[in-house]
């Protein structure tokens, strides 16, 4: 994999039909705050609508916020659609309130990181950092 330097993008979204978003503004404000560009999708979106902007914004990763307690029911739909669209470049990073015994399932399905309440918001640039370099050969700096 060739090496580039770019700005690492990332799609940051809600899934589900939890209706808060304040620390998904927060991830996103850090994001931004360490030179990437970042979409923020809003409030419920499908996995459907969060594959289809990674397609329209040509995303180097997804960043997924799910606090709802869904997540081993919508996160395999948000696998299997990068899958059939051919994302399998693009790293898919899930925060929010996970039980500890879900981070190995989750990174079985095909999730890159998983951060739980209390993660440093450092912790969150370096590992999507790391992702965006792993998956997409995106050399920062």
């Amino acid at each position: 994999m060739m090496m580039m330097n770019k700005r690492i993008k990332v799609i940051v979204a809600k899934l589900g039909l939890d209706g808060h978003d304040r620390g998904a503004k927060v991830v996103a404000r850090a994001l931004k705050d360490a030179g990437m560009e970042v979409v923020y999708t809003g409030l419920r979106q499908t996995p459907e609508q969060i594959v289809k902007a990674a397609i329209q914004e040509d995303a180097d990763v997804i960043g997924i916020s799910i606090l709802s307690g869904a997540h081993l029911e919508l996160i395999p739909k948000v696998v299997q659609l990068m899958r059939q669209n051919g994302l399998n470049d693009v790293g898919l990073v899930v925060g929010g309130v996970i039980p500890p015994e879900d981070i190995n399932k989750l990174k079985e399905m095909g999730v890159d990181e998983v951060f739980l309440p209390g993660s440093s918001l450092k912790e969150i640039v370096n590992k999507v950092t790391k992702v965006a370099k792993e998956k997409r050969g995106i050399r920062v700096g």
